[in-house]
C-alpha cells in the first residue's frame, strides 16, 4: 500500500539495473519480498562488458529458475591460454571441476544474460522496475530509508519519494550510495587503458580464450556465444580515446589477427580502465552496497560479474530473513564479514595476473617466459594452473557459521581439531563449514538424475547422510527448524532409497546418491549432518549427537528471533 506521504513504499529499494541489482531483485522476488528497482539509464546497458560466468554464478541462476533462458547465451568449459609474443603457450587454464553442478568456467554474452535476468522479474508481482529514475538523495530514519528519485514526467523533471526498509546500491564504481555511506574506496586504479572490440560473424571461428602477453601490445582474443568475437588491446599513454576508436586505428590493430579487418562487422567498441578497489564498509544502517559499488576488480580473472552475483546471493536471504522478522539486524553485519575478504582476494589475484600479461620491457618479458617454460616441466605445477587451483574459493570463517569442534557461534576454523575417533580416523580434516556444498545429480521419488539443489528446495536445509534428519532433534527444536522454513533431507545410497522412503516421515526428502559422489564426500569428512544455508554454504557440520548443539549455535550466529512462527517455505515464489 502507498500512503499519502510517499509515492512508493517497498521493502527493498535496489538502485541499479546491472547484473547485481537484477540478481538481487530476482532472489528477493523469489523470497516473496516487495522490491522496487530503479535505474538512471533509459534501458539496460548494451556496451562491451564481462565475458566469463563461473559455476557459482550459474548455481545462483539455477536458484532463481532462469537456466533455460541464460544457458543459450553461454559457452561451457571456456579454456584460457596465455601465449607470449611468439604465440607459444606459456600457461593453460582448463579447469574440469564441476562439483557445484556446473562447469567451472564459461563464456557468456553479458548484455543478453542481463536481459534474461531482467525478463525474469516479470514472474514476480512484488517486483517493479523503473528506468530513467535517479536517486538524488536518501535520508535514513529509525525504521526506513526515504529516497528522493528524479524522473522524466512528460518532458519535465519530477521527484518521487520512495520509502524502503532497506536500500541496496548496485550502481557501479561511482556509486552515490557508497559515497553517502562516507566510507573509503581504497586500492589501485592503474593508468593502463584497454580498447574492447566486439564483432559479429566471428571471422576466426575458434573457441576459447587467448591472452596475448605480447610485449609489442598485449591483447585478448575471445570466442563467445552467438558467433561473437571479442578483442581487447592494451593502449599506450600517448594514444587518445578519440584516436583508438577510429576505424582505421582498429583495423590496424586487427591486421595480425584476421586477413581482412575492413570486412569485420563491428558491433561496438569502447575504452576502459582497470581498477582494483574495495569499500571500507559494505553497510551503514539501512543502506548497503554490492557488486562494483563495493569492489572493483580488473577483468583478468573474469570475476567482476561473478563477485557481484556472489554478493547478491549472500545478501538476499539475509535481507529476507530480517524482513520476515526471523532475525535481528546483526544478520546483515555478516554480509560484509563474509564477502569482503574473498572480494579482496579476487582483486589481488586479478591484479597479479594482469602484472604477468602487461609487461612490455623485453628483459621482464624474457624472464617471465623463461620462468614459465621451467615451471611447465613440473606436472604438479602445470596442473595447479590448468585446474585453476590458484583461484581462492570462498570460505567464510566469520559470519553465519559454527565452529565444528567447539560449536562456537559466528566463527569457524578451517580445520577439525576434535579428539573423537571419527575425526581422528577421517580422510580429510578440512572443515566443511563456511564453504559451498557440492551439487551432484541425485534421484528422488519423483525425479531421476536431477541436480541436488532442485531436489532439496531453495531455503535452509538440514541434510544427513544415511540417517533420519528429524530423529536427532527434540520437538521444540523441530518446531524452531520448521519456523525457520528448513527442509529435512536424508541422503542414502540409491539402493536404499525405497527403504528410507517407506520408513521416514512424509516431510523428509529422501535423496538417492545416484553417482556415489555424496558418499565419497561424506566418507572423506567425519561430519554427516549438515545445516545448509539458502546460498548453499554450510553453516554447521557435525555428528548426529551434536546436531542440537550446532543448531543452537547457528541460531545465535544469525541473530535468530525466538518466537518467529511463519514458515519461510510458504513465501517462496518462482513461476
Amino acid at each position: 500500500m502507498t500512503s499519502n506521504d510517499f509515492d512508493i513504499e517497498t521493502n527493498v529499494l535496489v538502485v541499479g539495473a546491472g547484473p547485481v541489482g537484477l540478481m538481487l531483485a530476482n532472489l528477493l522476488g523469489m523470497y516473496g519480498q516487495d522490491v522496487t528497482l530503479v535505474e538512471q539509464l533509459p534501458e539496460l546497458i548494451d556496451y562491451p562488458r564481462g565475458v566469463g560466468i563461473d559455476d557459482e554464478s550459474l548455481r545462483s541462476v539455477q536458484t532463481v529458475g532462469l537456466t533455460e533462458t541464460v544457458l543459450p547465451h553461454t559457452t561451457a568449459q571456456h579454456i584460457m591460454r596465455l601465449v607470449n609474443g611468439r604465440g607459444k603457450v606459456i600457461m593453460t587454464n582448463e579447469p574440469r571441476a564441476d562439483e557445484f553442478g556446473w562447469p567451472r568456467k564459461n563464456g557468456f554474452v553479458q548484455p543478453l544474460v542481463d536481459r534474461a535476468l531482467f525478463d525474469g522479474l516479470d514472474r514476480f508481482a512484488s517486483v517493479t522496475a523503473h528506468f530513467s529514475h535517479t536517486v538524488v538523495d536518501a535520508m535514513e530514519t529509525a525504521d526506513a530509508v526515504i529516497a528522493s528519485v528524479e524522473y522524466n514526467n512528460g518532458g519535465t523533471t519530477a521527484v518521487k519519494r520512495i520509502k524502503a526498509r532497506y536500500l541496496v546500491g548496485c550502481e557501479g564504481g561511482k556509486s552515490p550510495t557508497r559515497k553517502r555511506l562516507g566510507t573509503t574506496f581504497d586500492g589501485q586504479s592503474p593508468s593502463t587503458r584497454w580498447l574492447v572490440v566486439d564483432v559479429e560473424n566471428d571471422p576466426l571461428g575458434t573457441p576459447n580464450v587467448f591472452l596475448g602477453a605480447d610485449p609489442k601490445r598485449p591483447y585478448v582474443s575471445i570466442g563467445l556465444a552467438h558467433s561473437i568475437r571479442r578483442w581487447e588491446f592494451m593502449l599506450f599513454d600517448h594514444e587518445t580515446d578519440e584516436q583508438v576508436t577510429d576505424k582505421k586505428f582498429i583495423y590496424n590493430l586487427l591486421k595480425d589477427h584476421v586477413p581482412n579487418p575492413g570486412d569485420l562487422e563491428v558491433i561496438r567498441e569502447r575504452v576502459f580502465t582497470h581498477h582494483g578497489r574495495i569499500a571500507g564498509t559494505f553497510r551503514k544502517g539501512r543502506q548497503l552496497v554490492a557488486g562494483d559499488a563495493a569492489h572493483l576488480m580488473p577483468v583478468w580473472m573474469g570475476q567482476g560479474w561473478n563477485s557481484g552475483v556472489r554478493d547478491a546471493t549472500n545478501l538476499a536471504w539475509k535481507l529476507s530473513t530480517v524482513l520476515r522478522g526471523q532475525a535481528g539486524e546483526g544478520l546483515l553485519d555478516t554480509y560484509e564479514d563474509e564477502r569482503r575478504d574473498h572480494a579482496k582476494a579476487m582483486i589481488d589475484l586479478s591484479l597479479t595476473l594482469g602484472a604477468i600479461i602487461k609487461p612490455t620491457n623485453p628483459v621482464v618479458v624474457g624472464a617471465r617466459d623463461a620462468t614459465a617454460a621451467v615451471l611447465n616441466l613440473f606436472p604438479q605445477v602445470k596442473s595447479y594452473f590448468s585446474e585453476m587451483r590458484f583461484k581462492p574459493m570462498p570460505r567464510y570463517t566469520k559470519g553465519v557459521v559454527v565452529d565444528p569442534t567447539s560449536a562456537a557461534p559466528g566463527t569457524a576454523a578451517a580445520r577439525l581439531t576434535s579428539k573423537l575417533i571419527p575425526v581422528l580416523t577421517a580422510n580429510n580434516l578440512n572443515s566443511a563449514v563456511g564453504v559451498q556444498f557440492i551439487q551432484p545429480r541425485v534421484n528422488t521419488k519423483g525425479a531421476q538424475g536431477i541436480r541436488l539443489d532442485d531436489a532439496i528446495g531453495k531455503w535452509w536445509t538440514v541434510l544427513a547422510w544415511g540417517n533420519n534428519p528429524k530423529g536427532m532433534f527434540s520437538s521444540v527444536e523441530l518446531a524452531t527448524l520448521e519456523a525457520l522454513g528448513a527442509t529435512f533431507v536424508a541422503v542414502v545410497p540409491e539402493s536404499q532409497r525405497n527403504w528410507a522412503e517407506e520408513r521416514y516421515s512424509h516431510d523428509v526428502i529422501v535423496v538417492g546418491d545416484a553417482e556415489g559422489r555424496l558418499k565419497k564426500w561424506f566418507d572423506d569428512r567425519p561430519t554427516p549432518v549438515l545445516f545448509i544455508r539458502p546460498d548453499r554454504f554450510v553453516a554447521g557440520a557435525c555428528l548426529a549427537q551434536d546436531a542440537p548443539r550446532t543448531l543452537s549455535a547457528i541460531l545465535t550466529a544469525m541473530s535468530f528471533k525466538e518466537g518467529a512462527s511463519h514458515d519461510a517455505r510458504t513465501r517462496l515464489h518462482v513461476a
